[in-house]
């Protein structure tokens, strides 16, 4: 069995990962970096990720980590027109009370504006209920996107898919990792992004102290072709959005399934007639035409922290092992910031400090 020695380890190859070890050879491109994934690259919760990404945050920092990512996706696509992000337009429909609250979620670039009508997909607005156009939202087939990212990567970093970590261990020197091959790797600093695996036991007690919880997460696939001008809606008191996946061919539904603590690897990947209920209550309000065609979806879960907000932490008293994850649903739409963070908390040269 071997031992290898490296700079740093990344542990979780989805689509965070990934921009972590990015982010790390973009600052030190001559650093050694080793990223380890128990399953294939992208294959957890970035393989079920619905890859919409509007521009709000509840919070003034997740408004900055917004603000942050929006500026790197855009930068990304316009460097590498090849990439599958796509830009959307979008309507916000929310109490009409809202206005002000609206305007301090949504960034400037949402530039949010009465809309001059409903979207198609809506056939009906209840009592009390106003729509906003908006811009700055787009999607991303998010597996697709990690793959690339992956391919560009290997070129500066080592991968080791398939493989699992069955203990983190800080020593004076390095945190060591055991691997499921029975090899050894030593880095100098370690970044967990494990995703909904926050009880893995080689990191459970790392991670219990900062609270987080792992969530069920539920959409339904609606099988009707959505049209060229069909533009993302996002239900903002109901925490719900439809998706135009034009590139797949139906709408999606994602509505907020309040199912909690559950493991990632037992839940079930089908959907059960109470998830198809719960999110058909939503849908029935605002468009219940569609709601006849509900007929397939997808079930994972993911991982949200105490206060809905990301958790980019070290968590070791020597701060060699830093977690990264816990996006409350928002993975792909806070990664580049995300990642920017949790390098700011090695030690490296930082030159972008603005993300978090």
């Amino acid at each position: 069995m071997a031992t290898r020695r490296t700079d740093y380890a990344v542990i979780g190859a989805g689509v965070l990962g990934c921009q972590i070890t990015r982010e790390i050879l973009a600052r030190a491109p001559e650093a050694d970096v080793v990223l380890v994934e128990r399953d294939a690259i992208g294959s957890g919760a970035t393989r079920r990720s619905a890859g919409l990404h509007f521009p709000r945050g509840a919070s003034p920092r997740v408004r900055r980590m917004a603000a942050y990512s929006q500026r790197w996706y855009a930068d990304l696509r316009a460097a590498r027109p090849e990439v599958p992000i796509h830009r959307l337009p979008m309507t916000v429909l929310a109490p009409e009370p809202d206005r002000i609250r609206l305007l301090r979620a949504y960034l400037p670039e949402a530039k949010l504006r009465p809309a001059t009508e409903l979207p198609a997909a809506v056939r009906q607005l209840p009592e009390g209920m106003a729509a906003w156009e908006g811009d700055g939202c787009q999607y991303a087939d998010v597996h697709t996107l990690t793959q690339l990212l992956a391919r560009d990567l290997r070129r500066a970093a080592e991968f080791r898919e398939g493989v699992e970590v069955t203990a983190v261990t800080p020593e004076a020197d390095g945190v060591r990792l055991a691997l499921g091959t029975g090899d050894t790797l030593v880095a100098g600093h370690t970044v967990l992004a494990p995703g909904p695996w926050l009880a893995a036991p080689a990191w459970r007690d790392l991670l219990a102290p900062l609270g987080a919880r792992v969530k069920k997460v539920v959409a339904l696939h609606i099988e009707v072709p959505p049209g060229p001008d069909d533009r993302a809606i996002v239900f903002q008191e109901e925490d719900a959005f439809l998706l135009p996946y034009h590139e797949r061919g139906h709408w999606l539904f994602s509505y907020t399934c309040q199912e909690w603590d559950v493991d990632p690897d037992t839940v079930p990947a089908a959907l059960t007639p109470a998830d198809r209920d719960a999110a058909l209550a939503t849908l029935r309000r605002y468009a219940p035409q569609l709601v006849g065609h509900c007929a397939s979806g997808r079930v994972f879960c993911d991982a949200y922290g105490p206060d809905h907000e990301p958790l980019i932490r070290a968590v070791t008293e020597d701060r060699r092992v830093v977690f990264a994850g816990a996006a409350n649903g928002s993975g792909y739409r806070l990664a580049p910031a995300m990642a920017a963070a949790a390098v700011d908390l090695l030690p490296l040269p930082s030159q972008r400090k603005d993300a978090a």
